[in-house]
């Protein structure tokens, strides 16, 4: 059991999302178990609060079971594998699509008593429920908000399976869970108590929202806001989908390599990055590799494959105007410490920094002398054959480094205040090693 009820929920998920407070961020909730949720959320942001009306559309003979979902603006999900599964005709499908759509239209006439929808145009939205079980809800909130001219879609929930990422796709610009369990059955084993919400708490919730002031997102005196760009990352022959985000005066950037099974969307490099980019640094979140190369695990572990690609990314990276003169550091977690290293030993590389997050330096193997930018290791206390490989790779280290062992923090950082932990650590590696002097150094 993670949560007592879903306030509590909300509570402890507000905490992983402090670094959007202050961001001009839209909370909705999806009613009805998602809205307590959010309301939390939004309290502790101190963000304004709707909610992204979403109706799933169960099997008839099945309600429980999902076989997709519909939304404000004329948004479907169907989940064709549900359908086939359950051979439902197309026709039952409308007719559970008719009923379902008519309740939606009554729901949002009820939760808002009259009042408009937020504007979301060119904001970022977070999107709430209390946990994930086949996804597509999920899918079809994420789409609304975009639909509706979201600029940023974060989906955010305290629970999910273990395999939740994959189920959502693109549909999200980021997501964070903070528990992902491998034996999951439905949402409800992780709250002792999940009683139905009803619709007056629904109404209530939004009430409250309407009532606390909200706060609003100024940049700090003489700090220009930090931009969002999606970008085509050249690497070789390929080009990889990335995301770039500079700050007008930023120290540097931090180019992030993702660990196995992991992606530009990963939540936990996501979380680490929005913290770095508070501390005036730029980041690049990048995938390794096309969507044809991870089908192949022999790719995911390729540790020189993987910096190569790194490497390329780099020489990019240098290209783009708002990097130019610049210092770059590397973070990498799990096996992409590994490509961070290896990465970072090549002749010239002129890399400032680079922090590893529970990674596996290990795999980067005879270069790990060679690395000449300041290097520092952080692990979780309970992560003890990680650790053991981490202070093994440490003594092959002849460059600045140091290891920072996190207390009671497992392999994924998953426990409450660990991440943001790492994220501090970072935080003040890079920004120590990225001052106007490093960035004469790393342009020598």
């Amino acid at each position: 059991m993670y949560f007592a009820d879903r306030r509590d929920a909300g509570r402890q998920l507000a905490a992983r999302l402090k670094h959007l407070k202050g961001s001009g961020v839209v909370v909705l909730g999806l009613p009805r178990g998602g809205v307590p949720v959010a309301a939390e959320v939004a309290h502790v942001l101190g963000a304004p609060m709707d909610v992204c009306l979403v109706r799933k559309l169960g099997v008839p003979f099945q309600p429980e079971l999902g076989m997709g979902a519909i939304g404000e603006g004329g948004v479907r999900v169907i989940n064709d594998e549900v359908v086939r599964a359950t051979r439902v005709p197309p026709d039952a499908l409308a007719e559970v699509e008719a009923r379902e759509r008519e309740v939606l239209e009554s729901r949002a006439r009820h939760y808002r008593g009259g009042r408009e929808p937020l504007g979301l145009e060119g904001r970022t939205v977070l999107v709430v429920d209390d946990g994930v079980a086949t996804g597509s809800t999920a899918r079809a909130a994420c789409r609304i908000a975009r639909a509706r001219g979201a600029a940023r879609v974060v989906f955010a929930v305290p629970v999910a399976p273990h395999d939740w990422a994959a189920r959502l796709g693109a549909d999200a610009d980021d997501l964070v869970c903070l528990h992902t369990p491998w034996h999951f059955y439905a949402i409800g084993q992780f709250y002792a108590d999940f009683s139905q919400t009803d619709d007056d708490e629904v109404v209530a919730c939004l009430e409250e929202a309407l009532a606390r002031p909200v706060t609003i997102h100024r940049a700090p005196p003489g700090h220009a806001l930090p931009e969002d760009r999606e970008a085509d990352v050249r690497a070789g022959p390929l080009v990889l989908r990335g995301q770039l985000t500079v700050p007008a005066d930023a120290l540097g950037i931090v180019v992030f390599a993702h660990g196995s099974g992991s992606s530009r969307h990963s939540p936990r490099n996501r979380f680490v990055a929005a913290g770095l980019s508070r501390a005036g640094l730029g980041t690049l979140l990048f995938d390794l590799l096309t969507e044809a190369e991870e089908t192949d695990r022999a790719n995911v572990f390729d540790t020189d494959l993987l910096a190569r690609r790194l490497t390329d990314a780099t020489g990019w990276l240098r290209e783009q105007p708002e990097a130019r003169g610049l210092a770059i550091g590397y973070f990498g977690a799990s096996t992409g410490a590994a490509a961070a290293l290896w990465a970072a030993a090549e002749p010239r590389a002129r890399i400032a920094a680079v922090v590893s997050r529970g990674g596996r330096p290990d795999l980067a193997g005879p270069r790990l002398p060679e690395v000449t930018a300041p290097t520092l290791l952080i692990v979780g206390g309970h992560d003890e054959s990680v650790l053991d490989l981490n202070r093994d790779a440490q003594a092959r280290l002849r460059c600045e480094n140091k290891l920072e062992v996190v207390p009671g923090a497992t392999h994924l950082f998953e426990e409450p205040g660990t991440l943001e932990k790492v994220t501090e650590l970072a935080r003040d590696w890079f920004t120590g090693h990225m001052a106007p002097a490093a960035h004469t150094a790393a342009r020598r």
